[in-house]
């Protein structure tokens, strides 16, 4: 369960009566959307229903019966979001729009690039300015995921931007390649590996171009600064290598 800081109202009113649940905003709106696949007891502050969520008044057992055929709360919680709205003050409101933004700012740091500066990343201070710039503004109901592109729009014109992906080699001398393998090939997508004779290993990877300088950080880390790296303009090569 969620603390009641964290919780947000949702309110049905049918029958002439009120019902009101207590839920992470986040969960409320993809439960509405039909798009929740978690567990709901992690979701909810109280696994229960009531007609006034601040006083803690609970509705008649026959209420909700005749409402939703079943006083079961885990069956009624899922239904009144849908069905109902969901109630957030303006200091929740301040709170999630703000979350949302770093959350937005993190997204295009990673996978965003400056066309005009070698394909050099933006750092998240750059991408902050450049939507106060812009005039952007989150919508602290709205998934994150969906608005990126709505922000890339605000951004281009005031700043040269552009989503982009990168593919470097990197080849872990014989002496850290046991141990520094491991965590390059988890930072991104692996496209091909190979142990050579020398006992080295050569990893292909796959990941936002954003992130390439904490990838480059990573690979000096494992190998204390040993480590080759090549920058693989042409996917096509991978296999050739």
């Amino acid at each position: 369960m969620i603390s009641l800081d964290e919780a947000v109202t949702a309110r049905l009113e049918s029958h002439g009566q009120r019902f009101e649940v207590l839920v992470d905003p986040d969960a409320a709106l993809a439960i509405k959307r039909g798009e929740f696949d978690g567990e709901l007891e992690d979701v909810i502050a109280a696994e229960d229903v009531f007609e006034d969520a601040s006083s803690g008044d609970r509705p008649p057992e026959s209420s909700l019966k005749e409402v939703f055929d079943t006083t079961d709360p885990l069956e009624i919680i899922p239904e009144v979001i849908k069905r109902g709205e969901i109630q957030i003050t303006s200091e929740q409101r301040r709170e999630m729009q703000e979350q949302k933004r770093r959350q937005l700012i993190n997204i295009i740091a990673r996978n965003a690039v400056n066309p005009q500066m070698d394909d050099a990343p933006h750092p998240p201070e750059r991408i902050e300015r450049a939507l106060e710039e812009a005039g952007f503004r989150v919508d602290p109901m709205e998934q994150v995921e969906t608005q990126v592109d709505d922000a890339l729009e605000a951004l281009r014109p005031v700043l040269p931007i552009r989503f982009e992906e990168l593919v470097v080699a990197a080849r872990l001398p014989p002496e850290y390649a046991g141990k520094g393998q491991s965590r390059v090939r988890e930072f991104g997508e692996l496209q091909r590996e190979e142990w050579q004779n020398d006992g080295s290993w050569v990893g292909v990877v796959k990941f936002p171009a954003g992130m390439q300088n904490d990838f480059y950080e990573l690979v000096n880390e494992v190998s204390s600064g040993e480590a080759e790296t090549t920058v693989i303009k042409d996917e096509d090569d991978i296999g050739t290598r």
